[in-house]
């Protein structure tokens, strides 16, 4: 299944360098891990679990930058499967 493009929208601002992010969208939580430069590069959906994990899905992101290594020239969100853990 395909995000949103709400929430690929969401997800391309720039947030913290290296860092893990709880949130919700559209009535599920959501978790975003980001990497040095702040891009989210890895979400888990679904259900929040008491201790914090989510059972849901989990994505990774493919980036591919510009030659100065900081401009982002496309992207796209690769569905790896289920996760009951992260």
């Amino acid at each position: 299944m395909p995000l949103s493009p709400k929430l690929e929208a969401k997800l391309s601002k720039p947030f913290a360098p290296d860092s893990r992010l709880d949130d919700t969208f559209s009535g599920k939580d959501i978790t975003f891990i980001t990497d040095r430069q702040g891009h989210a590069i890895t979400l888990f959906i679904g259900k929040r679990r008491p201790d914090g994990s989510i059972n849901g899905e989990r994505y990774v992101r493919r980036l591919q930058v510009e030659a100065d290594g900081v401009t982002i020239k496309s992207s796209h969100w690769e569905n790896k499967g289920k996760v009951t853990r992260s």
